[in-house]
């Protein structure tokens, strides 16, 4: 067995059988797809609640290419790209529109299959195209846009394609003709008509770094729910009540609602099973104090899918990516009528 407590930022001690690492999209030809197997790139979004029967296969390519156009910038990108810094580089270069999603952690190519997004940008409106290994056909194929049927933290690769498609490049278009996005809270303090996407940046990572804690400090996984989307009937009962919840726009006739104030408001934060523990900032995070197991894990999941039925009848899902024994797990608890 191989351990893999370094290979995913929530660092739970279990083990996998292999683990095969990628730096040239063609190995991918050499890998057994017949047997179990997991796909990782940064491990930012993937926690291991067992020790997994099946092979684990990192994602490790590198390189970007910008090829610039007259209105538009075209970044061709490697999966195994740090998305983080892939964002401060382009921004240094000039090239603005993902300043909205820097210090998310993660690799280029685990961002599309979770669609991912913050302070209201999603990565979606910047895909051109994603690359990949068809584990079915054995030859690689593009998808564009419209393919990847994209939605709040969703994509076909979570769906038809999941287990089935191994993500080896994605293409972005950025648009010269820049705009920023100050939607979200804190964000909208600053001056739309004389701000930068430096400054949108910066102000960004002052606020994800006032409330997510460093994985490297304090094991974690970043937001682990996802934002519930309910009905506007459901949205304005709770209202009567939560005068203050806040919510935002979500297609017509629904809300989306904010998962870590629900949590707070259900009395978690702090709340804690052996090692594992609400964080006290921020009640979308769990953190592992270093010494849980999956199991722990998997109790305070299910107890705060509970206690949220129990009080909004709201069905939580986790965002993170939860690996078990033979594959991926999906915990949920029936919410409340």
């Amino acid at each position: 067995m191989q351990a893999l407590q370094s290979l995913h930022t929530f660092a739970l001690p279990h083990a996998c059988q292999d683990i095969v690492n990628i730096d040239d999209p063609l190995q991918l030809h050499s890998v057994d797809f017949s047997q179990p197997f997991c796909v990782l790139g940064a491990g930012s979004n993937t926690v291991f609640i067992e020790d997994f029967i099946g092979t684990v296969v990192r994602i490790n390519n590198k390189g970007v290419e910008i090829v610039e156009h007259g209105t538009f910038w075209n970044v061709n990108v490697a999966a195994g790209e740090n998305w983080h810094s892939l964002v401060t580089d382009l921004l240094v270069k000039g090239i603005a529109g993902l300043e909205n999603l820097v210090l998310i952690p993660g690799t280029m190519g685990a961002a599309p299959v979770q669609n991912i997004g913050a302070y209201g940008v999603e990565l979606a409106k910047f895909i051109d195209y994603v690359e990949g290994f068809n584990v079915e056909t054995l030859a690689f194929e593009r998808l564009n846009q419209a393919q990847c049927q994209f939605g709040y933290r969703d994509s076909i690769f979570k769906h038809k394609l999941k287990n089935k498609f191994v993500i080896t490049k994605v293409g972005l278009r950025l648009n010269k003709q820049w705009r920023p996005t100050l939607d979200y809270g804190p964000l909208q303090k600053l001056n739309e008509a004389k701000v930068t996407a430096l400054q949108v940046s910066d102000a960004v990572m002052e606020i994800r770094q006032s409330k997510l804690p460093n994985p490297d400090e304090l094991p974690n996984a970043g937001s682990f729910f996802k934002n519930p989307i309910v009905l506007e009937a459901h949205y304005q009962k709770l209202c009567t009540e939560y005068a203050n919840m806040p919510a935002y726009p979500a297609g017509q006739g629904m809300r989306k609602l904010a998962a870590g104030w629900l949590i707070e408001q259900a009395g978690l934060k702090g709340y804690s099973v052996a090692g594992v523990r609400v964080y006290e900032k921020q009640a979308l995070v769990l953190v592992n104090e270093g010494y849980s197991s999956g199991s722990s894990l998997c109790s305070v999941i299910h107890h705060v899918q509970h206690c949220v039925a129990r009080q909004f009848n709201i069905q939580l899902e986790h965002e993170v990516r939860l690996i078990g024994r033979e594959g991926e797990v999906i915990l949920q608890e029936k919410s409340h009528g």
